[in-house]
C-alpha cells in the first residue's frame, strides 16, 4: 500500500513539473514575441525549453534577481566614484585660479609676463593630471563592469541556465552588463536570455497571481 502511495506521488510530481513546465515555456514564448525578429531566430524552440526546465524549481528567478542588484550596487559605486573624482577635479581648478588671480593682483608689473607663463604652465600641468585621473578612473570602470559581465555569465553558467557561458571579448564600450546595448554577437543570446528571465521573474512576482 505505501509504495502504491509513492508512486501516487512520484506521477503527480511528474505531472505538476510538466504543468509547471509548459506554463513557463508558454509564458517564455509570449515574451519573445516582443523582441525584434532577428533575436527570435536565435531563441529556438529547444532554448526556450531547456530554459524553462532551468526555471522551474524558482532558484534561478532568485539568482538572476540578486545579480541585478549586484549590477546596480556596482554601478551607484562606480558613479559616486566618478562624480567624487570630478568634484575634486573641480575645486583643484578653482583653488588655482584663485590663487592665480591673486598673484596677479600682488604682482609687479615688469614680473607680469613671466608669472602670467608660469601660472598657464601650472595650469596645463593641472588640465593633465585631470585628463590622465579621468581617463585612469573610466579604464577602472571599464575593468570593473566586464568583470561583473563574466561573473554574470559564470554564475548563470553553472546554475545550468542553457546560452551562458564565459565570452572572451565581452567589453562593450565600457558599459558590458547583460542588459546593455550589445556591441558584440556572444552577448546578444545570453542578453536577451537574462531580460527574459527577469520579465518572467516580475510577472510570477505580482501580487494575486495563480500559478501552477
Amino acid at each position: 500500500m505505501e509504495g502504491y502511495h509513492a508512486i501516487y506521488e512520484s506521477a503527480a510530481d511528474t505531472t505538476k513539473q510538466q504543468e509547471r513546465h509548459y506554463y513557463l515555456l508558454s509564458e517564455l514564448q509570449n515574451l519573445v514575441k516582443a523582441l525584434p525578429s532577428s533575436f527570435q531566430q536565435r531563441l529556438s524552440y529547444t532554448m526556450l525549453s531547456d530554459l524553462a526546465l532551468a526555471l522551474i524549481d524558482g532558484t534561478v528567478f532568485e539568482i538572476a534577481r540578486g545579480l541585478l542588484d549586484i549590477q546596480h550596487l556596482t554601478e551607484k559605486n562606480l558613479y559616486n566614484q566618478r562624480q567624487k573624482l570630478h568634484t575634486e577635479h573641480r575645486m583643484l581648478k578653482q583653488e588655482m585660479v584663485r590663487k592665480h588671480k591673486e598673484a596677479l593682483q600682488s604682482c609687479k608689473t615688469h614680473n607680469l609676463a613671466v608669472l602670467r607663463s608660469a601660472q598657464q604652465r601650472e595650469l596645463e600641468n593641472l588640465e593633465q593630471r585631470v585628463k590622465d585621473e579621468q581617463r585612469m578612473m573610466d579604464e577602472k570602470i571599464v575593468l570593473e563592469l566586464d568583470q561583473k559581465v563574466v561573473d554574470q555569465q559564470n554564475t548563470l553558467e553553472k546554475a545550468g541556465v542553457p546560452g551562458f557561458y564565459i565570452t572572451t571579448n565581452s567589453q562593450v564600450d565600457g558599459y558590458t552588463y547583460l542588459q546593455a546595448k550589445p556591441h558584440v554577437k556572444e552577448l546578444t543570446l545570453q542578453m536577451n536570455l537574462f531580460e527574459l528571465i527577469l520579465k518572467l521573474q516580475q510577472k510570477e512576482a505580482q501580487p494575486g497571481r495563480c500559478l501552477p
